[in-house]
């Protein structure tokens, strides 16, 4: 009897089709939101940028002010033609490139790094499946996510120049591969999904900085900053200009190199371990109580959110004077700014627009945070925690202090970022943006309601929160009608600094935030913990 051998190769990755498809199906939920959210926020650009800039005078007009303003370049980018496509390219493309990233990465280390520190890998790895199967699918997760991105982005900007619209969905998912492989190594390095997916962040907020930086100093996307990252690759494939297709040989250079690391360090390793130990503690005890052990636990993200949020307010705050001017002769962009940020005076209206956003973003933060209770008892981890003399209760409000008092930390440090960088109307910027903390609160409150009822429904909650902010980002530019855009709880807050303080919908919101963290630690109370 004749018997053949199966290339080494083919061993090593058996069972990547079914474990793709298993990812795919667990992602059946995050993949197809986060690409939706990415796809209408770019496809939606076009016709708002017509609303706004309708003739071909003040398209050039825009670009002619926009080319001498260095902080508008490292905030967004600089811009290379004046069509529609060209200005859709400019004002989503750094912002769609890092929400790609951030899929992607988030991807990845969900079904590799996850799945090893969950025990389920090695479950899996006891059957008939190839030592970098998971790997694999995972990448081809990841690689499913971005083509189905690109492929939406070509289509819907087609109208705009077939080639631009090629050109922008392709780069769109080269920086969403790149990113993949990057999380792909991090993986292999850490031996913590947590620190892996912070560590992929911190490489992208790095790229993100490079590119603002080269930005700055230059109009033309030349500086040696820019093309050090990968969202300057992007920007300066200058689609709907004159497209450069051979920078897409440096995405595919970047992600076979990259990917070729992952692969050599995932065949070094055993399974579970990694290449950077894990710091031991200190001799002597300082996680005595509940609430030190989640400080431990949260911290990084804590300090993280806090540095972003505060030179978030720096650079904003910079802004504000340069936006107003350049949005002061435009009636249709004015007015976008007014229904987002009040009818006071422009400059106003600019400042209650960021802080809005940036209190958009913290609803994100506060979900995250939340969300560690159900991570830790997933993991397994909240059993022998709850097995000494901690209670359920103490042990949920020593994550929750930390998660609604998270968020009360990062918008003061945003305001404190807005007074460095306006250096104007400290106290009122201030107030603006604690304002935002019931919105923040009530997303907060609704996790933790479905945390403590419905643990299995717990992540949702980050799908509302993306709702949440998409209605404040994108319906104010689409004109959409006041019941839509009060579906958010962000759009029944007064909109300071400009306008007046008005309490009756504050008190409301934090009634109701109350009672549903409430309601959501009754639940925890009653219910069993996860297996």
């Amino acid at each position: 009897m004749t018997t053949f051998a199966v290339p080494r190769s083919g061993r090593q990755l058996a069972g990547t089709v079914t474990l793709l498809r298993f990812a795919l199906r667990r992602d059946r939920v995050l993949i197809p939101v986060w690409v939706a959210v990415n796809a209408l926020m770019v496809l939606s650009m076009p016709n708002t940028l017509k609303s706004l800039y309708g003739t071909a005078a003040e398209r050039t007009d825009l670009v002619r002010q926009l080319e001498t303003n260095a902080s508008f370049r490292a905030l967004i980018g600089p811009v290379f033609d004046t069509s529609l496509g060209g200005l859709t390219a400019w004002r989503v493309g750094v912002y769609a490139g890092a929400l790609a990233a951030v899929t992607s990465l988030l991807v990845v280390v969900r079904h590799t790094r996850d799945e090893e520190e969950s025990g389920r890998q090695e479950l899996v790895a006891s059957g008939m499946v190839g030592r970098r199967a998971s790997l694999t699918a995972a990448l081809l997760a990841a690689g499913v996510a971005n083509a189905v991105l690109g492929l939406l982005i070509t289509a819907g900007l087609s109208a705009q120049g077939a080639s631009g619209a090629l050109s922008f969905g392709l780069g769109l998912a080269g920086v969403g591969m790149v990113f993949a492989t990057t999380a792909a190594i991090v993986a292999q390095l850490t031996e913590s999904a947590r620190l892996a997916r912070g560590l992929t962040a911190a490489v992208l907020g790095a790229a993100f900085v490079l590119r603002a930086a080269g930005d700055s100093a230059t109009n033309d996307g030349s500086s040696v900053l820019t093309w050090l990252s990968p969202l300057g690759w992007l920007e300066n494939q200058r689609s709907f200009a004159d497209e450069r297709w051979w920078v897409l040989l440096l995405f595919a250079g970047a992600v076979a190199l990259q990917a070729t690391v992952a692969y050599g360090l995932a065949g070094r390793r055993d399974l579970g371990m990694s290449f950077l130990p894990t710091r031991p503690g200190p001799p002597t005890g300082r996680l005595g109580t509940a609430a030190a052990l989640a400080w431990r636990l949260q911290r990084g993200s804590v300090l993280g959110w806090s540095l972003g949020f505060f030179l978030a307010g720096v650079v904003y705050g910079g802004l504000t004077d340069g936006a107003a001017d350049l949005v002061r002769d435009n009636d249709n962009a004015r007015k976008i700014f007014e229904r987002m940020g009040g009818r006071s005076g422009l400059t106003d209206a600019f400042l209650a627009s960021m802080v809005g956003m940036l209190g958009l973003i913290a609803a994100l933060y506060i979900v995250a945070s939340v969300l560690r209770l159900h991570g830790e008892e997933t993991s397994g981890r909240a059993e022998p925690v709850l097995a000494c003399a901690v209670g359920r209760l103490r042990w949920a409000a020593s994550h929750l202090t930390i998660a609604f008092g998270g968020a009360a930390l990062i918008m003061l440090l945003a305001g404190a970022g807005f007074a460095v960088g306006y250096g104007k109307e400290v106290g009122p910027i201030l107030g603006a943006c604690l304002v935002q903390l019931p919105a923040v609160w009530l997303i907060g409150g609704v996790t933790v309601l479905l945390y403590g009822q419905a643990p299995r429904l717990a992540p949702a909650a980050w799908g509302i929160a993306v709702a949440v902010l998409l209605i404040g980002w994108v319906g104010p530019a689409l004109d959409a009608p006041q019941f839509v855009l009060g579906l958010s709880p962000f759009g029944h807050l007064p909109k300071l600094p400009g306008e007046g303080m008005e309490w009756g919908p504050v008190l409301v919101l934090l009634g109701l935030a109350a009672a549903l963290v409430g309601a959501g630690v009754a639940g925890l109370r009653r219910r069993d913990l996860a297996g």
